[in-house]
């Protein structure tokens, strides 16, 4: 138990201490968890109290715009920090949760980069988180391996560059608690893995790498710059050591996008097109709104207006200030027993990287090993020997804030999206609260970010004077609560074994996707239940 360890004075944590666990909680890490948390905690919950209010105005109707007060930043001629050796070529990006096999083999896979992730891909109880932080620090020193099922699974000699992904801002870890508070799930993920792998990082000639999720505005960039300098500071490495690319995956932050770069600017290592959790964010920003609505998920892709005008500008931001952009995630994977359908997903993987290359992106991600050399083969097309493609730049690209929020196309509602919607909701959330936050689901990865577009799309289109299916049906509270009861015994044929979980995720999505209420993130209440 917790009282097996020297805990630093006003620290506590209310969660087994499984052997191994004591090697990652030591005194001096979760002194710098308690340092850091004592410093930033109450500027965190007041950016969290800014995200509320603004949530506020826009649900009475104002709309987002370029700040009027950072225009001298969007003008100014400035770049971000020269970037260090390891992040000058990501022209493929894997990513995948903390879970041991899949780091050997992510890191194993070929991609130039492997975003390990304790935020989306990852549900994060607390035997995820610490047993993810042993199996990093194994891997940082090249000592982690794996028997199963009469394999064996050991680093190569080459392998991926690793960056880290801690949690939001809005998540709290309700394990630890800091004079009696909760810490913040995002500062402790990253506090810990600072701690024990920064200067070994270093020594290999890499570093202290994040990916930073959710953010909405530069001002919570701010923060996590000021968590990085004193953090450096604590661990004794050289400032401009920790390096971030942020994920520009709400649409309050693609307005920002200058900003942020600027605040991080000497520990940035550019954005990230967070294509999945943007989607989303634009139907929670604008969820109130009757005359919103967009059309089935498989509808929304990076081609249409207003997903097709982020991508340019996240592009063009980048490249001006010297800072990598990297494309979002393709949600495809191999089909093993369907040779057609398989061809046709690899071709969309191909496409989506194509395209992303053709732009001028210097990276994209995937979400399996086997994706892996077909995105590489389209970007080296585009790039050749060169690591990367920042010289081009972009001044043909002109976005307004009408183009950002040009939210099209709004139809077709089908039943087969709505039932799909529901389907993966139900069958992603079961797999969640069983502790698998990353789950393959007809043939796609779905991770947090896609169930948020199931649940929250749902919600909306009941809303919406839109939300009608292309039969002539309005999209009900009552429709979906029939088609929910329809799609549960689906997930539960699918899955078999133990299907408890995936009953109570039934009840939380309709429940979700019906209330009043709008719930914020779905991870937020289910993180309650684990």
């Amino acid at each position: 138990m917790a009282n097996t360890l020297s805990l630093p004075q006003g620290v506590q944590i209310t969660a087994d201490i499984a052997p191994g666990f004591e090697t990652i909680l030591t005194t001096e890490a979760l002194e710098l968890v308690a340092k850091l948390h004592r410093a930033f905690e109450p500027r965190r919950q007041e950016l969290l109290k800014l995200r509320v209010e603004r949530t506020k105005r826009l649900d009475a109707g104002e709309r987002p715009d370029f700040l009027a007060d950072t225009k001298s930043v969007r003008d100014a001629d400035w770049t971000i920090a020269p970037l260090p050796q390891a992040l000058e070529c990501r022209r493929v990006e894997i990513t995948g949760p903390v879970e041991r096999k899949m780091i050997i083999n992510a890191l194993n896979s070929g991609a130039d980069s492997y975003m390990t992730d304790f935020e989306d891909s990852n549900t994060p109880n607390w035997d995820n988180q610490i047993t993810g932080q042993l199996n990093l620090k194994e891997a940082v020193r090249g000592t982690i391996s794996l028997e199963q099922n009469g394999k064996s699974y050991k680093l190569n000699d080459k392998v991926a560059t690793l960056i880290v992904r801690p949690r939001g801002w809005h998540l709290d870890e309700k394990h630890v608690t800091v004079d009696g508070q909760r810490v913040s799930g995002g500062v402790f993920d990253f506090a810990l893995f600072l701690f024990h792998n920064a200067k070994e990082q270093l020594a290999r000639g890499a570093g202290p790498y994040f990916y930073l999720p959710k953010l909405e505005s530069h001002l919570e960039a701010r923060l996590w710059n000021d968590v990085f300098i004193a953090a450096q500071e604590t661990v004794g490495v050289p400032r401009g050591t920790i390096r971030a690319t942020v994920l520009i995956e709400t649409i309050l932050a693609a307005f920002e996008m200058d900003e942020i770069l600027y605040e991080l600017r000497e520990h940035s290592s550019g954005l990230n097109a967070g294509r999945w959790d943007y989607i989303f964010s634009a139907i929670k920003k604008f969820k109130n709104d009757k005359d919103f609505c967009l059309a089935d998920r498989a509808q929304i892709t990076m081609t249409v207006p207003f997903m097709r005008a982020y991508a340019l500008q996240l592009l063009k931001t980048c490249h001006r200030r010297n800072a990598p952009a990297i494309g979002g995630m393709s949600a495809l994977i191999p089909i093993k027993n369907d040779p057609a359908a398989n061809d046709k997903a690899m071709g969309g993987v191909r496409s989506d990287k194509a395209r992303d290359a053709g732009d001028g992106y210097d990276g994209g991600w995937v979400a399996h090993p086997g994706l892996v050399p077909i995105a590489m083969e389209e970007f080296v097309k585009v790039l050749g020997d060169k690591p990367n493609q920042i010289a081009k730049q972009r001044g043909d690209v002109q976005v307004s804030p009408a183009d950002l929020l040009d939210f099209r196309p709004e139809a077709p509602i089908t039943e087969t999206g709505l039932r799909n919607n529901i389907n993966v909701g139900i069958h992603y959330l079961g797999s969640w609260l069983t502790g698998n936050g990353c789950v393959p689901i007809h043939n796609l990865m779905e991770d947090a970010a896609t169930a948020e577009i199931s649940r929250s799309q749902v919600w909306q289109w009941i809303r919406s004077s839109k939300g009608t299916l292309d039969d002539g049906r309005k999209v009900t509270a009552a429709l979906v609560g029939d088609l929910i009861q329809q799609e549960l015994a689906k997930v539960k044929q699918a899955v078999g074994g133990d299907t408890q979980p995936y009953e109570r995720a039934a009840q939380i999505f309709e429940q979700m996707s019906t209330s009043e209420q709008f719930t914020e993130f779905l991870t937020l209440p289910l993180y309650e239940e684990i």
